[in-house]
């Protein structure tokens, strides 16, 4: 997909309403809602997801981060937590991309590829024309606790790069960004969206000043 003049923000790992709040004010298009994870910062419990969805704002996307990989449990997840985007954090295993559009008309989903090798652009292609959007990030799916994100590092965006100009939807890209790098990360891959966590935080909470100077990074 060609890339844009002005990449969309979404910030991830929020945990509570006054942080999805803050976020928002300072012009993120899209908050993350991390269910349960086998690792990484972030998971929230659903109460707490359900409650935050429902004073997004029109205009501004609730992600719902799962690692539930069949297609019943996630449409029962959404109907539960009722978001407006399913991020699927894990490869789907057993029903389709096509049987959760069917059940969750209007219901957007977003498939994250972990970038670590040629073969992720292979994976990321073949994907890419059943979801809304692909998300890059540097999880590591073959290890005996699975990381499916939130590990506060970088992958080749090199690789991210080569798979945004061969896929035809919006790419966002996540790891290991924070305000001093995303500026080069955008000049490499030139992504659709720009999506961060752990980057923007201080002993576990959200930095007013670190959101700040992230996005003037990007909008600069």
């Amino acid at each position: 997909m060609r890339p844009i003049d002005r990449p969309r923000i979404k910030i991830c790992c929020i945990a509570s309403v006054e942080e999805a709040w803050m976020a928002i004010g300072a012009g993120a298009n899209a908050i993350g809602l991390v269910s349960a994870m086998p690792s990484g910062p972030g998971p929230i419990a659903e109460e707490l997801i359900a409650e935050i969805a429902a004073i997004v704002p029109p205009g501004v996307s609730s992600f719902l981060l799962t690692c539930l990989q069949d297609a019943t449990s996630i449409i029962d997840q959404q109907r539960r937590l009722r978001v407006n985007t399913i991020q699927i954090c894990d490869r789907l295993t057993s029903g389709s991309y096509q049987q959760i559009r069917e059940a969750l008309p209007g219901i957007s989903l977003v498939q994250v590829i972990h970038v670590t090798d040629p073969e992720s652009v292979d994976e990321a292609i073949a994907v890419a024309p059943h979801v809304d959007a692909i998300l890059l990030d540097s999880g590591n799916q073959s290890l005996a606790i699975k990381e499916l994100g939130g590990t506060g590092r970088t992958h080749n965006w090199t690789l991210s790069r080569k798979i945004r100009e061969a896929i035809e939807v919006p790419l966002f890209l996540a790891g290991g960004l924070n305000p001093g790098n995303v500026a080069d990360a955008i000049r490499e891959v030139q992504p659709f969206g720009i999506d961060v966590c752990s980057g923007l935080r201080t002993e576990g909470a959200l930095d007013p000043q670190k959101l700040s100077d992230f996005i003037r990074a990007i909008r600069g």
